[in-house]
């Protein structure tokens, strides 16, 4: 198949599943695809979530900063107004690609009313995660420690601090951070119930967190040790901080950034009347939306096609959506897992040693791929295209399983996830079987020089999210498998996959 073209210069980079699906790399193949056109892409801006969203690009993990980083071609790098942003972890990501040679400050752009995230929230976070453990009796959702949900409380509450504020008087600032500091000590000691003791854990976790994360930026010399120690901001009493110290160290990263503030709804539409492309970067997938998704989850931002428009601050128009998969699933956290694979099996074993999250180094848990997921995605989302990736990691299994329906107790069969939570626990899932293969793969570029079976596992995967998405009707315009990714590195792509009906006829 020949890659077909564009339907808009507006591009959504979306994940269908849970995260994890590897929505970075999509990023280089996009930008090199339209490079020599005049809609070459200019833009690639983050639409959502915060520093607890990991991408890998180039072989560059990335938290804050979009992934065109690793393009050189791409001018502008911008945060949008949907994003929560710790300015401090936009300068301990930028200072060391800066020092590897990847131009970042002069091409950053952050909204101006992108929010500040600061310390206040990660207490919080931590805060919330103790109280569910030790309060309530819960599990853990398996929070990052990065504030993300308490930030986009800040904004439901209308208590936001955005990054407008580094544009104003200092004064101002720091009043919003002492009143920010404020209800964040109150909440963390009379509603969480922390402890004296897991109150001053925190900021060693926090801090040995940070130590690790930036440890190569500090082995650089573009950082001191001290800058990572959170403990500086500890009062002299619990459940108090030294507000001053953490107005101040705030108020400088800020102006540190102030000539990369602006607007970023008048970068897109310059950038589109100029005949140019912009990509959309999601920090999470579908099923992480804080209004469509499943909680709890540390994600409390719209992770699909809309939040484009919102998080750049454009109208409503033409765009053009990528779906990004895997071909299993992965999940981290408390979520409900229904396609779950028993560890014993050999194939769950070999995934489960490259699982790992980009942010935390969690283990991920592994299950099989999902298709009702996918093809919800599909059918109440909407996507022209879909990249699939690493199917090479397949190899070995004896017999593959996709998910193609659920059903309960009692043997009645639900064709789509149902938004209740209680009942979607109770249900378990409904497997196709395919064969699997046993030669390496991660060398083939060309869809016809894959063994037979993992042709038919490709064509499988697709065909049951259109399935599921459309039923036995499906439009005549459905979603190509643009890319079909087969390893890591960013060669490792097959981009000749037949068209959707060719490929869903195959068998």
């Amino acid at each position: 198949m020949s890659l077909t073209p564009f339907r808009s210069q507006l591009i959504a980079d979306v994940g269908i599943s849970f995260g994890d699906e590897g929505k970075g790399r999509l990023i280089p193949e996009v930008v090199q695809e339209l490079h020599d056109t005049p809609a070459a892409v200019s833009v690639v801006f983050k639409v959502n979530g915060g520093s607890n969203s990991g991408h890998t690009a180039g072989g560059i993990k990335l938290n804050l900063l979009p992934a065109g980083v690793v393009e050189k071609s791409v001018a502008h790098l911008a945060i949008g107004a949907g994003v929560v942003a710790d300015p401090r972890k936009i300068l301990w990501e930028a200072r060391p690609l800066e020092a590897k040679g990847y131009a970042i400050f002069s091409r950053l752009l952050v909204d101006e009313r992108a929010m500040v995230s600061d310390l206040s929230h990660r207490l919080l976070d931590l805060a919330w995660e103790d109280y569910r453990v030790n309060v309530l009796k819960e599990e853990p959702r398996g929070s990052t420690g990065r504030g993300i949900t308490p930030s986009y409380q800040d904004e439901t509450g209308q208590w936001q601090v955005t990054f407008a504020d580094f544009l104003g008087g200092e004064n101002y600032f720091k009043r919003k951070i002492a009143g920010r500091a404020d209800r964040a000590l109150r909440t963390i000691q009379h509603v969480c119930q922390v402890s004296p003791a897991a109150w001053e854990a925190f900021f060693e976790k926090l801090s040995a967190a940070e130590q690790r994360a930036n440890a190569e930026a500090i082995e650089l010399g573009l950082f001191a040790p001290t800058e990572f120690d959170f403990n500086r901001f500890r009062g002299a009493a619990p459940f108090t901080l030294n507000v001053d110290e953490l107005a101040r160290v705030y108020w400088d990263a800020g102006q540190q950034l102030r000539a990369n503030i602006g607007e970023v709804r008048e970068l897109v539409l310059r950038e589109l009347a100029a005949g140019r492309s912009i990509v959309g970067e999601f920090g999470q997938a579908y099923w992480l939306d804080k209004r469509h998704g499943f909680s709890p989850n540390v994600t409390a931002s719209h992770t699909f096609t809309p939040e484009f428009f919102e998080s750049a601050g454009v109208p409503v128009q033409p765009i053009h959506t990528f779906a990004v998969a895997k071909a299993y699933d992965t999940k981290v956290g408390t979520h409900t897992f229904l396609t779950q694979m028993d560890d014993a099996l050999p194939i769950c074993q070999k995934l489960k040693q490259i699982e790992f999250g980009t942010v935390t180094g969690r283990q991920r848990m592994v299950g099989w791929y999902d298709a009702v997921e996918k093809g919800d995605a599909l059918r109440y989302g909407g996507y022209q295209d879909l990249m699939i990736n690493k199917i090479d990691a397949l190899t070995g299994a004896t017999e593959l399983l996709i998910c193609v329906a659920y059903e309960d107790a009692s043997g009645k069969r639900y064709p789509h996830v149902p938004r209740n939570e209680a009942l979607r626990k109770t249900l378990r899932p409904v497997y196709e079987k395919h064969a699997g293969w046993t030669q390496d793969i991660s060398g083939v570029r060309r869809f016809g020089e894959l063994p037979r079976a993992a042709q038919l596992y490709t064509a499988a995967m697709v065909r049951s999210l259109v399935r599921v998405a459309y039923g036995d009707r499906p439009p005549a315009a459905l979603p190509n498998l643009r890319y079909l990714g087969v390893g890591p590195q960013p060669s490792q792509i097959i981009k000749d996959v037949p068209a959707t009906a060719e490929l869903i006829a195959l068998k």
